[in-house]
Formats: C-alpha cells, sequence, structure tokens
C-alpha cells in the first residue's frame, strides 16, 4: 500500500473496526467503573480514585518501551500486526476480571486487574494509531482514517450506552430484553419526561455490577472480531528502504525541540484532564442531582449525536484547519457545561437538550487532536529522516492517560473527601459534598479548556505549512532513492 495513493474507504474503515471495542470499555472505565468499586463493592470513593492514578503510572515504563518496540519490530506481518495478536488475549483477561470481580475484591485485586487491563490496551491502542498515521502522507486523508476510527469509536460508545438501559430496564423482572430493543426509540425517548422511570428499579445503584458484566461479555465478542478484521484486511505500508533508524537518545532530543508537538502535548493534557475530571462525576451528577432515571438513555443520545456530527467536524477541519475546529469544539463544550450549573432535579428536558449538543461535540474533541498529531509526526521526518510515529503515539498516549488518570482521580478524591457518598446519593451527603459534585462537573471542564485554547489559537501547523513540509520530505525522499539506485549500479 503506498502512502502517497488515495486510500479505498474498505481500507480505512477496515483499519477503523479496532475501535468500536475500545470505544465499550472506554465508556464503563470513565462511568461505571468509579461508581461500582466506590458504591457497589464499598471501597471508599477517594481510594478508588488514588488507585486508577497509580494504576496509570505502569503507563511511564509501557507506553514509550511498546511505542518503541512497534517502530523497531520488523516481523513478517510487519511492525503493528503483531500487538493486535499480543495485546487481545492480555485485554480480555483484565476485561473479565474487573467487569466481574470474583472472590473476595479490595484495593490490591482491584489494583492488579486495572493494571493488566490498561496493558493490554496499550497494546493495542499505540500501534493501531501509529499504524494509521503511517496509512498516507496526506493532511486531509488522514483526518479520514482518523475520522473512520472515531465512527467506529462512537459506534462503539452507542453499544455501550444501550447495554446499560437495556440492563436497567430489565432488571428486576421488567420488559424483556427483545422488548426493549423493539421500542428502543420510545423507551430513549421516554427519558425526556420521566416517563421511563416506572420501568426503571428504584435502588439504580445496585445495577452497576450487572451493567458491568453486560459490558464485559459485549467486550469479549467484540475484540476478537474487529481484531480479526483489522489483521487480515489492512496492509501495513512498506518500511522505505532509506527509511533512518533513530537512536534513541537522538530521538528524545529531536521530540523535545519539536515545538509543534510539545504545543499539541499540553493541550491534550489540559483537554483530557477536563474531561476526565468531569466524566468521573458524570453518573453521581446525571443520576444523584438531574434525577435522570436511566443513564444509559442519557449517553445513547450522547454518543448518537456525535455519530452524526462527525462529517461535520471533518468540514470543519477541511475548511478552516484542525485546530481551528478542535478550539470550536472547546468552546461549544465550555459553555454547555457552564450552563449545567443552573440545573436541578427533575429538569429533564433542559439537561438532555445541553447533553446532546455536547455529545454533538465529542466526535471532534477527541479525533482532531489525534489527526494533529499525525501531521506533527511529518515534522519529526524531516529533522531526523526517520518514521517514529510510534514513538509519537507513545508520548501522546502517556499524556492522555496521565491526564484522564489524574483528573479522574483528583475528581474522585476532592468529591470524596468533601462528603459526597456515591452509596447514598445526595440524601446521605454533606453539603459540602453536593456542591463540590456540582461545581466539579460544570465548572472544572470550563477552567482547563480555558488554558488550553490560547495554546490552539497560534497553533503553528497549518494546512499550507504541512503541504509544503510534505513537498519537503517528498523530495529527500527522492533523492535519496536515486542516489541508492546509483550506487547498486
Amino acid at each position: 500500500m503506498s502512502a502517497s495513493k488515495v486510500l479505498p474507504l474498505k481500507t480505512i474503515y477496515a483499519h477503523g473496526t479496532v475501535g468500536l471495542p475500545m470505544a465499550v470499555y472506554g465508556y464503563p472505565l470513565a462511568i461505571w467503573i468509579p461508581a461500582q468499586y466506590s458504591g457497589g463493592l464499598g471501597l471508599e470513593l477517594a481510594t478508588v480514585g488514588l488507585i486508577l492514578m497509580l494504576a496509570r503510572l505502569t503507563d511511564v515504563i509501557t507506553d514509550p518501551l511498546i511505542g518503541e518496540l512497534s517502530d523497531r519490530w520488523r516481523t513478517s506481518i510487519g511492525r503493528r500486526k503483531p500487538w493486535l495478536v499480543i495485546g487481545t488475549p492480555v485485554m480480555l483477561l483484565g476485561v473479565y476480571k474487573l467487569f466481574i470481580p470474583q472472590g473476595e475484591v479490595g484495593v490490591l485485586y482491584f489494583l492488579i486487574w486495572l493494571t493488566v487491563f490498561f496493558l493490554g490496551s496499550t497494546m493495542i491502542m499505540l500501534p493501531h494509531r501509529a499504524w494509521g498515521a503511517e496509512m498516507s502522507n496526506d493532511y486531509h486523508q488522514r483526518s479520514r482514517v482518523t475520522a473512520a476510527r472515531e465512527f467506529y469509536y462512537l459506534a462503539g460508545l452507542l453499544i455501550a450506552a444501550t447495554v446499560p438501559m437495556v440492563v436497567e430496564i430489565t432488571a428486576d423482572g421488567g420488559e424483556s430484553v427483545m422488548g426493549v430493543l423493539s421500542n428502543l426509540g420510545r423507551d430513549a425517548a421516554g427519558v425526556f419526561t420521566g416517563d421511563i422511570m416506572n420501568k426503571v428499579p428504584t435502588d439504580r445503584a445496585a445495577l452497576t455490577g450487572p451493567v458491568l458484566a453486560a459490558l464485559a461479555w459485549a467486550l469479549i465478542g467484540l475484540l476478537p472480531l474487529a481484531a480479526v478484521i483489522c489483521f487480515f484486511l489492512v496492509k501495513e505500508p512498506p518500511v522505505s528502504s532509506v527509511q533512518k533508524q533513530v537512536p534513541i537518545k537522538e530521538g528524545i532530543l529531536h521530540l523535545l525541540k519539536n515545538g509543534p508537538m510539545l504545543r499539541v502535548l499540553m493541550i491534550v493534557l489540559l483537554v483530557h484532564f477536563g474531561e476526565s475530571f468531569r466524566n468521573a462525576v458524570s453518573l453521581f451528577f446525571i443520576r444523584d442531582i438531574v434525577g435522570v432515571p436511566t443513564i444509559g438513555a442519557a449517553y445513547f443520545f450522547y454518543f448518537a449525536a456525535g455519530l452524526a456530527a462527525i462529517p461535520f467536524w471533518l468540514a470543519m477541519g477541511r475548511r478552516f484547519g484542525k485546530h481551528r475546529a478542535f478550539m470550536a469544539t472547546l468552546i461549544t463544550v465550555a459553555a454547555v457545561s457552564a450552563l449545567n450549573l443552573s440545573l436541578v432535579s427533575g429538569d429533564y428536558l433542559p439537561f438532555f437538550l445541553l447533553f446532546i449538543v455536547k455529545g454533538f461535540c465529542f466526535g471532534g474533541l477527541h479525533f482532531l487532536p489525534i489527526a494533529m498529531l499525525a501531521d506533527v509526526v511529518d515534522v519529526d521526518s524531516a529533522r531526523t529522516g526517520g518514521k517514529r510515529a510510534g514513538t509519537y503515539f507513545a508520548i501522546f498516549g502517556f499524556t492522555e492517560k496521565i491526564a484522564i488518570a489524574f483528573g479522574t482521580g483528583f475528581s474522585l478524591i476532592l468529591v470524596g473527601m468533601l462528603g459526597f457518598d456515591p452509596a447514598q446519593g445526595v440524601a446521605g451527603s454533606s453539603e459540602l459534598g453536593v456542591t463540590s459534585l456540582r461545581l466539579v462537573y460544570c465548572l472544572g471542564p470550563v477552567v482547563f479548556y480555558g488554558l488550553a485554547m490560547k495554546l490552539i489559537w497560534n497553533y503553528p501547523l497549518t494546512p499550507s505549512r504541512h503541504a509544503r513540509l510534505r513537498d519537503r520530505l517528498a523530495r529527500r525522499e527522492a533523492r535519496l532513492l536515486e542516489k541508492q539506485a546509483g550506487e547498486v549500479r
């Protein structure tokens, strides 16, 4: 597959399939796992937050190691494909143990299986992202590759939202699974008015265990299927015969001098910290502050809006540049977050209207920075002569994960220490705890997005500058190939 040719849609979408199961795990990790291990299994909320941070610190070692290995490891099937084969069983083991805990569950159990789970996801996600960045050199085609992965990611999130909704409605002998699926639109729409309340058990906090078990089985079915499709239907682009192997120490020095890369990392750090700071308490805000009867239906609408909006954000990135389109998403989501501060229990319709607007921005919020990073890798290639997408996506992924881990951890620790009890809800929590929950959910993203916007405003790698950079790289490779051919003769 030539990186300079237009990529067939079949190839783009076969590659993106891995995004679907990776989304199904991301949603419960952010929303359901903290609620289950704190409210359902009895760990302190602040302890859960601390463990989430500690488990993520293992990425300090695993992310750079896997990124570097995937750049250098040459096999008969490629550099990136072997990691799909290795990572899939590791991640599925972690999913089973973490989502369906067995025996005595304490701090050590949570820490060990969370670490295994993170390791498996890293083995899959980092090489897969690097593989996507190498499929094309074109600025806009890279957006298409990333958007296709995001399409599957959002489809996976829709599945991840539908599963809890079905579990919630069918609990305690309620409507059958087939009945829920056949009336999905009607039941989901019922949350706007609260009509669905009579179908949902009063003790909604007790549903976190069954929801996670159902999501685990969905993942166990979807991940191997996606891995097989991507492995057999997508070829890795060949490694150029003139590609330079960059020593690790020299590569690190070049990375530290790569201005656009450092800027993207700071942007990602701030944005994902703000997102996870809010996401960690989303279930509590939606369930206990607004009183939305089914969390699954809330996220069903949210991710459906995100899926529908992908063409819009692609067009925005093409028309105005990826960084400006990204800024538009941040401004919109920050405004929505601030408006949530005025909501009280029973405000179903205002909440859902705001939630859908935020969902519309979800795709742009996640795929635009990844597409920006793929262009940043070209800056490194121009300076070093190597192709180190794996290393760059490892650093990007590590930054993203640390931001998510610390955003989640600090949020849960803060709200827990100030008196919010997830097992008791608003009635059993202190007034300060409830107020902190409101402020973290509504104003946390506003603060961190605001800091990121200044870095995005004058982002240097515009479409025109990237085109000049690609021309420079193409001319250099042509010269090296010509020189190599002359030496052979």
